[in-house]
């Protein structure tokens, strides 16, 4: 994931620009009932090295620098990134038949490390009626991009066998260019900070379409 910034320190002026400033490598879980329901969704989340070491010091965590955490630092990390603002989407959003999907907060959070890297799960059950899972789509990112998800960890449905999945990855070098082509209209001074900075993470988030016949 780190071609993000690789690409936008040659390609932007970054001072000018918001750009990531944590990555996460992201895996989705889409748990289907036997009736083709959507009925929860459970998230993988991998930060990338820098964060990770710098949450596991502040949380004293690891003394012994090894990179695996104990059963209770494992408890202890354990929701951690699951203390949402009302509000929050969670970063994820879900789509059935064109509708959007409301899911609850994050459930059963779990953490560990793998390689000295963080990796969290937490579930997200499916709130109000039934949802078909038909015909699902999915996104994850932060509109602000100042968190940068890439869906590099397995994308799974459970649920019936007949279920399928595809998913469309975004076009880097077209939205890099319309970034650069944006900033290129901007007088020198055009102050980011205080006028509308573009929400562009949507722009470089992966789309996951998923169909599950309803029985």
């Amino acid at each position: 994931m780190r071609w993000i910034v690789t690409l936008l320190t040659c390609c932007l002026p970054i001072p000018a620009m918001a750009h990531p400033h944590v990555f996460i490598d992201t895996g989705l879980e889409f748990i289907v009932d036997d009736a083709g329901h959507l009925t929860h969704v459970r998230v993988t989340w991998a930060y990338d090295e820098l964060y990770s070491l710098y949450q596991l010091e502040d949380m004293k965590l690891d003394q012994d620098f090894d990179g695996v955490l104990t059963e209770n630092e494992e408890k202890f990390l354990a929701g951690f990134d699951a203390q949402w603002i009302e509000g929050y989407n969670g970063d994820l959003v879900v789509f059935a038949d064109g509708v959007p999907v409301s899911l609850s907060g994050p459930l059963e959070p779990t953490a560990t490390t793998e390689d000295g890297r963080i990796v969290t799960t937490h579930l997200r059950a499916v709130d109000g009626d039934a949802v078909s899972a038909s015909s699902l789509t999915a996104k994850a990112f932060d509109e602000t991009f100042y968190i940068a998800y890439e869906l590099t960890r397995p994308v799974t449905v459970s649920g019936p066998a007949s279920c399928q999945m595809d998913r469309i990855d975004p076009d880097i070098d077209g939205q890099l260019a319309q970034m650069q082509a944006f900033l290129l209209t901007l007088d020198a001074d055009y102050d980011l900070e205080e006028n509308d900075i573009p929400l562009v993470g949507e722009n470089f988030a992966t789309e996951i379409f998923v169909s599950c016949p309803n029985t």
